[in-house]
């Protein structure tokens, strides 16, 4: 990824580029001529045992006491909920990213604050000219600040995102004087939307999924929803030249426009670059380990072998999985492989049988085992036995010699989610490891758990994401496979393929 900004990082416009095989190059052009800079990637060095945390690295998250508050901006339906989420167990894709790439961060929802005060209000409660409403709708504002300012103070994170609509300057000014006073940077990210079919499939969702209408009449919820919009729009203040001293970036009609400003540090570059590829179209993402392998036959990890008969099967087979499992009629989808064999030779049905694009990424090559390529768990159990066990003790951060662990990569494949973010309908043949990542991305899963996670061969997952998570459905392709999941503290016997079933 290369990044270029003004020296001020002022008034920025967006220019995409998109290459097959590599990340996506972001330009980022100032206005009025002046000089960029380059803000450079850091890459990890190769270091057998365990990996420093991600967010230890000072690159990944700027000095070390940096603390960022992302102030969520805009009325209610615009897709805020779809950055921002809800509370810490329904995540946004900002909080899912923060978390998949292991910086500490927590959401303070403005909204679940004011339902402690008042559980299911009508639209009448958030009039402007209601005084009771809008000194019970201040005082959830407080407290979520007092909150958020205290977690701080206690060292828990470094960033925090406020969800709320913050819609007038004045509120705006408030937060970032509180901020200030604390050495907290304010990152603010209005959504503003005037499309009245994501306005209208934004409410759809709310009427079904917000705390505010269960239990209600969907029509009823509905409407009173667009009442309190109403209500919003009575005082709305979009940010506007007045307030070109904050930090702060603009989505229009969820990303089809992107306005950034004064964009100060590395953290906040990298939200903003996050956060400009967000869509809210329908779409689903298929994942797919590639069909058994040779080595998978004999134990061993690693390498470039072909697949085996079992595993040209599931090849042959995997077209007639992907239409089982509902692609949408006349969807565009892009198979995505790895640069490896098994992966390519598992995909070419799909490519020639349906037509759809196919591109080979090298991100999405498998985990490297480094000196132990080639070998099976019970030959590294017996040549390099401290290696075994220290891995088993912290599988996430451990690093194999010469190779990678599965924190390297998580910072691989970030551009791989950049990507997939901003695609519509994509399908991924790949490896265990990488596949493990990048559900784990997708269903918040811990570091701790997504390397000890079952993925099985000759099985096509289907995720849909939603506004508050990610729905799943799996596909079994009757042809039986050998197992490669061991689970955690378990022998390194490997399993004979005359034990395999379908």
């Amino acid at each position: 990824m290369v990044v270029l900004l003004a020296p001020n990082g002022r008034a920025l416009s967006i220019k995409r580029a998109r290459n097959a095989r590599y990340p996506k190059l972001a330009v980022f052009e100032p206005r009025g001529g002046q000089e960029n800079r380059r803000l450079s990637c850091s890459y990890s060095l190769s270091f057998p045992g365990r990996v420093l945390p991600h967010s230890h690295h000072p690159s990944a998250e700027g000095s070390d006491d940096t603390k960022i508050c992302v102030v969520m901006v805009g009325l209610p339906a615009r897709g805020k909920s779809l950055i921002a989420g809800k509370d810490p167990n329904k995540r946004g894709t900002a909080m899912r990213y923060l978390a998949w790439v292991g910086i500490s961060a927590q959401i303070f929802n403005v909204g679940s604050y004011r339902r402690k005060i008042s559980p299911h209000p009508v639209a009448e409660f958030f009039d402007p000219s209601n005084p009771e409403g809008e000194r019970m709708r201040r005082a959830a504002a407080e407290a979520a600040m007092n909150d958020m300012l205290k977690w701080f103070r206690e060292g828990r994170g470094v960033v925090a995102i406020l969800d709320a609509t913050n819609s007038t300057k004045a509120r705006r000014a408030w937060i970032h004087k509180c901020c200030a006073e604390e050495g907290i940077e304010t990152l603010f990210v209005e959504s503003c939307c005037d499309d009245e079919e994501i306005i209208m499939n934004n409410i759809k969702e709310v009427k079904t999924t917000s705390p505010d209408y269960q239990g209600q009449d969907p029509e009823v919820a509905a409407q009173d929803f667009r009442n309190r919009i109403r209500n919003y729009e009575k005082v709305y203040e979009t940010i506007d030249e007045d307030e070109k001293h904050y930090t702060y970036v603009k989505l229009i009609n969820v990303g089809s426009t992107v306005i950034i400003n004064n964009i100060k540090d590395y953290l906040s570059s990298r939200l903003v670059y996050y956060i400009q590829n967000l869509h809210i179209k329908p779409r689903s993402i298929w994942l797919s380990r590639h069909g058994e392998s040779e080595y998978n036959l004999e134990g061993k990890i690693g390498g470039d072998s072909d697949i085996s008969s079992r595993g040209e099967a599931y090849a042959r087979a995997l077209p007639g999985l992907l239409r089982q499992s509902g692609v949408p009629p006349g969807a565009k989808l892009t198979i995505w492989t790895s640069t490896l064999k098994r992966t390519i030779q598992t995909a070419r049905y799909l490519a020639a049988e349906m037509g759809y694009e196919k591109l080979e990424w090298k991100a999405l090559d498998e985990l490297d085992s480094g000196v132990c390529d080639g070998l099976t768990y019970e030959q590294i159990a017996e040549r390099y036995p401290e290696d075994f066990a220290a891995r088993d003790e912290d599988k996430y951060n451990y690093r194999y010699r010469g190779g990678e662990s599965y924190r390297d990569v998580v910072i691989r494949l970030e551009p791989i989610i950049m990507e997939l973010e901003r695609s519509e309908n994509v399908i991924i043949v790949t490896h265990q490891a990488v596949l493990r990542c990048i559900y784990a991305y997708f269903h918040n899963m811990s570091q701790e758990q997504s390397p000890w996670m079952e993925v099985p061969l000759h099985t096509l997952i289907k995720l849909t994401p939603r506004a508050y998570g990610t729905e799943e459905q799996r596909f079994k392709a009757n042809i039986p496979a050998v197992s490669t999941w061991r689970s955690k503290g378990s022998s390194a016997k490997h399993q004979a393929p005359a034990e395999s079933k379908a």
